[in-house]
């Protein structure tokens, strides 16, 4: 039997560590691209070919002709978005009705959701999650308390199940005080508009294709949304999302055997990032910030929100290595820190009992973090084209990262376009 292999592709911080355009540069090596959880909350942007491809729910692997994309089980979809994102990739040339399948066991978005998640962040105040709005919350909690509707509902007696599913929300608003409903009819309206829409696609028991299509040879490439810190069960609880964002979700979010996984890539950036609320040990709050963020151009490709900034989290990164399995790094966005003097990397926490640990504690709200200080390396990277081309210093940063985690970086980003990606021999 000519089994293929499957890889798994997921960001190590809090998210927007530039998956989408990775995956982009991988999906030649893979016949099959699957997204396995999250939403539209998530956005991946691509460029290439002077154009710019920000992506919610549909696979990255849609821009390379012949390859099966596929929406899996774990994935929530908003009709209404997912028809919005399409057709706009259909009418910049991209072809998607032959490429992209949808699992029937995937759950709608319904607008009732994004309501509730509205009038859900409302009630608790000064406690915000920073959630995008978009839904997402209170559809991963219904599917938990088997409360959920899901794509292969479309197909036999939606109006009931639909109607039945908002009665519920709508009483459940009403306990809530919740009375601002101005949008719900319009959104209904265009969110139905989706549903019609998302028929025309092939709609497919995903657990048996990307099993059957493993058995036939084909490889896999299994996208991760969001980031490792957002995991439900591992990130930085209560301020995460609402699924595995960790590689165990892609076995669970496309019923893959854990058996079947082969490499896990891992994508940090050469800093961090945080959208929303949450503690972010390495945060900075100075002009070093704000620096980078405008260089990186940290703001959300969904949302548009300000993405707080800080430097590189070793001791996050050496934990999110672990509890994925991490066999090969991926170092994005360093030329952003082509400008510094110095660049520090967090290597330790001090905690309030005075210990300083290299383990991520239960808590870090109120550690003190520990600090290498590298030289930086004052180039431009922009203008490099291969690892021969990179000065001393910045070989000196990508061994410093190699060593602490005990993983390669095999592969560099230096700007934004699919081009500026060297892959290390």
């Amino acid at each position: 039997m000519n089994t293929g292999k499957v890889d798994v592709l997921l960001g190590l911080q809090w998210g927007d560590e530039g998956k989408g355009k990775v995956v982009d540069v991988l999906t030649p090596n893979y016949d099959v691209v699957a997204r396995f959880q999250g939403g539209p909350n998530a956005g991946h942007t691509l460029e290439f070919q002077g154009q710019k491809y920000v992506l919610r729910s549909i696979p990255s692997g849609v821009f390379q002709g012949g390859k099966v994309n596929l929406i899996g089980n774990g994935v929530v979809l908003a009709p209404d978005l997912f028809m919005d994102e399409a057709k706009d990739l259909e009418k910049s040339g991209h072809p998607l009705k032959n490429r992209l399948h949808i699992s029937k066991k995937a759950h709608l978005i319904m607008p009732t959701h994004r309501i509730l998640d509205r009038a859900i962040e409302a009630a608790k105040g000064k406690n915000k999650v920073g959630t995008t709005g978009k839904g997402i919350g209170p559809t991963y909690t219904d599917k938990t308390s088997r409360n959920g509707l899901r794509v292969g509902d479309i197909l036999d007696h939606f109006e009931e199940k639909y109607a039945s599913h908002k009665a519920r929300h709508l009483q459940m608003l009403k306990a809530l005080g919740w009375t601002d409903f101005d949008d719900l009819e319009q959104t209904e309206a265009r969110w139905m508009e989706g549903i019609r829409y998302m028929k025309q696609f092939k709609l497919v028991d995903s657990e048996f294709e990307v099993n059957e299509l493993l058995c036939s040879g084909k490889n896999i490439l299994c996208e991760g949304a969001q980031g490792t810190m957002l995991d439900v069960d591992f990130g930085s609880y209560p301020f995460v999302t609402s699924s595995n964002t960790i590689c165990a979700g892609a076995c669970i979010g496309l019923g893959l055997g854990p058996n079947k996984i082969g490499d896990v890539f891992g994508i940090t950036k050469a800093y961090c990032t945080r959208v929303g609320s949450g503690p972010f040990p390495t945060e900075l709050f100075d002009s070093t910030g704000k620096m980078i963020r405008e260089k990186g151009h940290e703001f959300g490709a969904v949302t548009g929100r300000e993405r707080r900034c800080g430097w590189i989290d070793l001791v996050q990164l050496r934990y999110s290595v672990m509890i994925n399995g991490v066999t090969k790094l991926i170092l994005m966005k360093s030329d952003v820190l082509d400008d510094f003097d110095t660049i520090k990397a967090c290597v330790g926490y001090r905690l309030k009992n005075g210990e300083t640990t290299k383990n991520f504690p239960y808590e870090i709200e109120d550690v003190e973090t520990v600090y290498k200080e590298i030289p930086g390396w004052k180039a431009d990277l922009t203008k490099c084209t291969s690892e021969d081309q990179f000065p001393q210093s910045f070989k000196d940063y990508i061994k410093f990262i190699e060593d602490f985690l005990d993983v390669p970086v095999t592969i560099v980003s230096v700007g934004p376009d699919r081009e500026a990606t060297i892959v290390r021999k």
